[in-house]
């Protein structure tokens, strides 16, 4: 594989292995992240070709990013949106205001304006992949039980790829999303010490479907929402 690859939330455990991933194949990474020693470590390590630190959901910043990185690099071929986020909110019944507008924030806002960032390009191009995190509940909103407004914000997100792969696919841009289940993460063990992570999913696992769908072997594949749940 060859090209420019963007990766929000590079910095974090799964997007760390999708970089990986994705320069083992060939490709050329550009890491996004807020700024931390994680990130900068990227470059360092020969996991990325460039790092930017910003903050995703500022759709400015991103299409600086954007410029910069195309400078530097060439034009960006494909992406990887990985950044989102989680916060406990409970029942809906029971969430307040500021717990739901965070979850819509991070999981809504970081793919419209991730999306919006990297369209104008890659549709006057002619051509590009982007593919999406997403989460199961966000199709299966019953597994949500107890984090309705997390589910929903995942749900939107699922809606916007979706309806933007439609919008894009006579330009010949793909827009597909993954959906883990519970992923294998140092958080995750800790945040759920009861848990059975044997039948989590692995980083490497979604990892390798993300190489999958920006490969020229999906190049039929768009407005697709693959699972990836294991055993979970």
């Amino acid at each position: 594989m060859s090209g420019v690859v963007l990766v929000t939330g590079a910095a974090g455990a799964l997007g760390g292995v999708v970089c990986d991933t994705l320069t083992a194949a060939g490709l050329t990474i550009a890491a996004l992240d807020l700024p931390s020693p994680h990130l900068d470590q990227l470059v360092a390590s020969g996991r990325a070709a460039f790092a930017l630190g910003l903050d995703v959901t500022d759709l400015g910043a991103l299409r600086d990013a954007v410029r910069t990185i195309e400078t530097n690099l060439g034009p960006i071929t494909g992406a990887a949106l990985i950044a989102g986020g989680f916060v406990y909110t409970g029942p809906l019944h029971l969430a307040e205001d500021d717990g739901a507008a965070a979850m819509f924030h991070m999981n809504v806002d970081t793919v419209s304006r991730g999306l919006r960032a990297l369209l104008p390009g890659m549709v006057s191009r002619g051509g590009g992949s982007v593919v999406i995190i997403g989460a199961r509940p966000g199709q299966r909103p019953w597994t949500g039980v107890g984090m309705a407004s997390y589910t929903a914000s995942k749900a939107a997100a699922l809606a916007l790829v979706q309806a933007t792969a439609a919008e894009v696919l006579e330009s010949g841009v793909r827009v597909n999303a993954v959906l883990p289940s519970t992923i294998d993460t140092p958080r995750n063990r800790q945040d759920m010490p009861q848990a059975d992570p044997r039948r989590w999913v692995s980083p490497e696992s979604i990892a390798g479907v993300i190489q999958f769908l920006l490969s020229d072997a999906a190049r039929d594949i768009s407005g697709a929402l693959v699972p990836v749940y294991a055993r979970a």
